[in-house]
């Protein structure tokens, strides 16, 4: 039996800004983002019998088309007009509905692994055109590394690694509608934006302070607000020594960025200690070995 196993990576934003509301209901961003070494683990196996089968960890999940790596997968064979099928064996660590694009990583994961199952030929440019189909995120969860993310999403200009440090995600057992922040963002003369122009110059120079005193993420004027664990997170990891501390995409993970590994500990094992169902994960940035 032909198998592939990938990593699906999570990602953070460390600036995250909306521009305008479009016509078309969605809304033009410029972002900052990173991959940090968080990841699902992907399996796929080519079978007999033709479609697509999906397994996962989480019984909560949907296992048919409304998950986006089980239509990743159908997608391709649709197009391709591919006779086998493909069973998708899928082991989840990346908090649901977090902010931190757990399911668009995994759909980029299975895009890269059927192209390479199935020697389909495409290149990562094919791959990106296609993974926005899928959704927003998932060009840029096929690219990985350090970007800046521009239209809804999907317009990526690559930039260089950001310096080294250490990375605690902090996911509060609530759950944010990504749909009712951005229906509540107000964009007007008081909007606090994130300087993204300035964030970009920092992360060119490896000037991690810099990079840190930039993060913003306008989003949070709305989740913060109906959400004030996520502010008390921000407060204590500042509190704890990290260089900034913010909010990935429209929450409720919430991170901080540390240059003292030791600081990172510390914090994480406070946090990882509490009763009240929160996930915790002392991480890093992540590379593609192509950069």
């Amino acid at each position: 039996m032909r198998q592939i196993n990938l990593k699906a990576m999570a990602k953070i934003n460390l600036g995250l800004d909306v521009v305008r509301r479009r016509e078309d209901g969605y809304h033009d961003l410029r972002m900052v983002m990173q991959t940090v070494r968080l990841f699902d683990r992907v399996r796929l196996s080519a079978t007999r019998s033709h479609g697509v089968r999906l397994k996962t960890n989480l019984g909560f999940l949907p296992t048919d088309q409304s998950n986006h790596a089980s239509r990743a997968a159908q997608m391709l064979i649709d197009e391709y007009g591919i006779k086998e099928g493909v069973f998708i064996e899928l082991q989840k660590h990346i908090p649901v509905a977090a902010g931190l694009a757990g399911g668009s990583s995994d759909a980029a994961a299975v895009l890269v692994g059927m192209n390479q199952l199935f020697k389909l030929g495409l290149d990562q440019e094919a791959l990106r055109l296609r993974g926005v189909k899928i959704g927003a995120d998932v060009p840029y969860c096929i690219m990985r590394g350090t970007a800046l993310a521009e239209g809804i999403g999907d317009v990526l200009t690559e930039l260089p690694a950001i310096p080294d440090c250490s990375i605690v995600i902090a996911k509060p057992d609530v759950r944010v509608s990504t749909k009712y922040v951005y229906t509540h963002l107000k964009l007007d003369e008081n909007t606090l934006h994130p300087d993204i122009d300035a964030q970009i110059e920092a992360v060119r120079a490896g000037d991690l302070k810099g990079m840190c005193a930039c993060c913003g993420n306008v989003l949070e004027s709305v989740t913060e607000t109906a959400y004030p664990k996520i502010t008390a997170l921000k407060k204590k990891m500042l509190e704890s020594g990290a260089l900034a501390s913010m909010m990935s995409g429209s929450g409720p993970s919430v991170f901080g960025i540390f240059e003292d590994r030791s600081k990172a500990q510390a914090v994480y094992e406070q946090l990882r200690g509490r009763a009240d169902g929160m996930q915790v994960f002392l991480t890093s940035p992540f590379f593609p070995r192509s950069r």
